[in-house]
């Protein structure tokens, strides 16, 4: 398995990334890197196609662990092994997670209000912001009150096309002019929510052709 550095906001995690024909093209934060593809190594270059063109995202949040996450749930994992990236708006808890995650593809995440130093030490930053195959996606872990939501994350995030964001547990896909906002819930902590979910994100040539929430309890 080769190791290589993914960029999120300016500081470095490291990561596995695991594929042999070049996957889709990711680019984060004015980088690029190989996707997943079959098996073998991937070079860390830019490199378009693949597949079929499209980047396949799993999004999570508050996953909570170990309280509520001790290792990763089967039903997660099933999504996972399609993912050329994976992306966590927080409340990780434990920079175990974001290990266990990157046996899988590419990670980035962002600081929730409950993960501690070992999460900034992997890399996590209070926001995200990256180019997936033209699409401009930002990542925060709070988004506020829902009243103004939408308003106040193209205010914050003047560029994106996409908000996505974790902390109420409540999934939500919005849109309102030219900005989508979508929270993926929680796999392993539903609160209140009839199930635990995750998000899947489908991107082909700056388009996001997909988003699906999907329960996973």
């Amino acid at each position: 398995m080769q190791t290589v550095p993914i960029r999120n906001q300016g500081r470095r995690a490291r990561t596995a990334l695991k594929g042999g024909r070049h996957g889709p093209l990711i680019r984060i934060a004015g980088e690029c890197w190989a996707g997943r593809g079959g098996g073998g190594r991937a070079a860390a270059v830019a490199v378009a196609g693949g597949h079929d063109g499209a980047v396949r995202v799993v999004v999570l949040a508050d996953t909570h662990a170990p309280r509520r996450w001790r290792v990763c749930p089967p039903r997660v994992a099933e999504h996972l092994r399609g993912a050329d990236l994976i992306l966590h708006a927080g409340d990780v808890c434990t920079a175990a997670v974001l290990i266990e995650l990157a046996e899988y593809a590419p990670v980035v995440a962002v600081l929730g209000n409950n993960d501690g130093p070992d999460v900034a030490a992997w890399g996590a930053d209070p926001t995200a912001e990256l180019d997936l195959d033209g699409l401009r996606v930002a990542m925060v872990h709070d988004s506020g009150a829902a009243t103004g939501r939408l308003a106040r994350m193209r205010r914050t995030f003047p560029a994106a096309d996409l908000v996505v964001f974790g902390h109420s547990h409540i999934p939500l896909d919005a849109s309102a002019g030219d900005l989508r906002i979508f929270n993926p819930g929680s796999p392993t902590d539903r609160r209140r929510q009839p199930h635990g979910t995750l998000g899947l994100l489908r991107i082909d040539s700056g388009r996001l052709t997909q988003a699906s929430i999907i329960p996973v309890t």
